[in-house]
């Protein structure tokens, strides 16, 4: 099946998504970080206000292009077919750009330097792990969403996104272009730019492990003939 819309539509609308996405984790994290000194209630107002958005997206974007806003997504869904090959580079290439200009537009809000390499220490086994399985049970609720509740989709992944804020040592990034538009704000939602390797293999490796697993427990059985 075609889709709906031409791929400078659904790249654009990936580059946007993903802008206002990370402009919201950066900014939400900067406001909370002004609001209090307490770390739990400024995590408790990013996670909130990210995973808002993620619904928000997801629902006005979806139709045009997926909603992916996430380079491990987008190469599940190469990977399943429901993305041609040849345009899983554009949507990376969008994403990315995408983040970066969210960057900028955070700190543009907040009067902070346009672009300012992150030094807060992400790093380690569990740090790695926790985006392994925060990307793996991100991939698995998209799929398995996809599968029999669609129409909830922006819900699901809004509602997954928010509890692995708070079950996963790393705050739950999910997202390779996220965390490389985090790596360059100094600011409460920050990585360093020298822990983002480790953070974005962990997420590969999650994502594809999610597709492995999830192809054969929603595999259709055969029908009786």
């Amino acid at each position: 099946m075609m889709p709906a819309f031409d791929l400078k539509r659904r790249v654009f609308a990936e580059a946007l998504g993903t802008c206002l996405l990370v402009a919201t984790v950066i900014g939400s994290g900067i406001m909370a970080d002004t609001l209090t000194d307490d770390t739990a209630l400024a995590l408790l107002g990013n996670t909130l206000a990210t995973g808002a958005i993620l619904v928000v997206l997801i629902t006005i974007f979806g139709p045009i292009s997926g909603a992916h806003f996430n380079p491990a997504v987008s190469l599940v869904f190469a990977l399943k077919r429901d993305l041609a090959r040849r345009d899983l580079g554009f949507y990376v290439a969008a994403q990315v750009a995408g983040g970066i200009v969210g960057t900028v537009v955070a700190h543009l809000m907040f009067d902070l330097p346009v672009i300012e390499a992150s030094l807060k220490v992400r790093t380690g086994g569990s740090q790695w792990f926790s985006e392994w399985v925060a990307t793996f049970g991100l991939v698995a609720v998209i799929l398995a969403g996809i599968r029999f509740e669609q129409k909830s989709i922006a819900w699901l992944v809004g509602l997954y996104i928010t509890a692995a804020y708070w079950f996963t040592a790393s705050t739950s990034f999910a997202n390779p272009a996220v965390a490389l538009a985090r790596s360059l704000t100094n600011t409460f939602s920050g990585i360093r730019p020298l822990d983002l390797p480790g953070f974005v293999i962990a997420e590969v490796l999650g994502a594809l492990c999610a597709l492995a697993l999830m192809s054969w427990l929603l595999r259709q059985p055969p029908a009786n003939t």
